[in-house]
């Protein structure tokens, strides 16, 4: 008689970029990224895509960005099994309408969230927007996030609006570039941020992505924060069981 594995492991993953840098070099990746889905199947409770899973998205009303099919209806699938699918707003994904939700039954989240999973409490979130001494960042985010601003870019037709939000997504990487890789050790934002936030709550785990750099280290005595990298060169997500948090890279045999 055929037995079921228990799903009982939550899994957190981030920064896939789908998009970039070319057709063929996403479509690589996405494949990659749906062995990694379908390794986890049997004993996925919950699967948290942590933000900038596209490198661009811009949902109208009736029309969604071409492509990533395979993925979205892999995850679909899983979600119609009963596995929770999460998918936060990232900086190159932010602006999502209802599909996500209606469509393929994720469950989305646009803000940072504090969830109590198994007993312990985590913070989840994609990471940007959390230094808040980055004034050009803040008013870009304030820029973008504008409802005026997203309506305007709305009447835009689907080709030349595509066209232009991946240049400015294409711009962003060229000016980030390589500090996007550097690891400022204890003075990581997203760092200060957790030491700032524990103070006056009590957070057992912080996980989150953006910065592409893999981190796992404590924040104060009872906490840890973990940054699940990037899949443009690297394949890292976070597992949770319901005892045992770990950092793990995706190998395939």
């Amino acid at each position: 008689m055929e037995t079921t594995q228990e799903r009982n492991k939550y899994f957190f993953i981030a920064d896939i970029h789908l998009g970039t840098p070319t057709k063929e070099m996403s479509i690589e990746r996405e494949k990659k990224v749906l062995r990694w889905l379908q390794s986890i199947e049997q004993e996925a409770k919950a699967v948290y895509l942590l933000g900038d899973i596209f490198d661009y998205w811009f949902e109208y009303r009736y029309v969604v960005p071409k492509g990533y099919v395979r993925l979205l209806g892999y995850l679909t699938l899983m979600a119609d099994k009963g596995i929770e699918i999460h998918f936060f707003n990232g900086n190159h994904d932010l602006w999502t309408k209802d599909y996500f939700e209606k469509e393929l039954g994720f469950i989305a989240h646009k803000e940072p969230i504090v969830k109590t999973i198994e007993g312990k409490v985590f913070y989840l979130a994609h990471g940007d927007g959390l230094d808040k001494t980055d004034k050009k960042y803040m008013l870009l985010r304030h820029i973008f996030t504008s409802r005026l601003n997203r309506y305007l870019y709305s009447l835009l037709h689907p080709y030349l609006a595509t066209m232009i939000g991946k240049n400015l997504s294409k711009t962003s990487r060229k000016q980030h570039g390589k500090n996007d890789y550097i690891d400022r050790g204890d003075q990581e934002p997203i760092y200060l941020f957790c030491k700032d936030y524990i103070k006056h709550n009590e957070i057992d785990f912080f996980i989150m992505g953006h910065r592409h750099i893999v981190a796992d280290k404590p924040v104060g005595e009872n906490s840890r924060y973990i940054n699940v990298g990037q899949w443009i060169t690297e394949s890292y997500y976070a597992q949770f069981d319901g005892k045992e948090l770990m950092l793990c890279e995706f190998e395939e045999a």
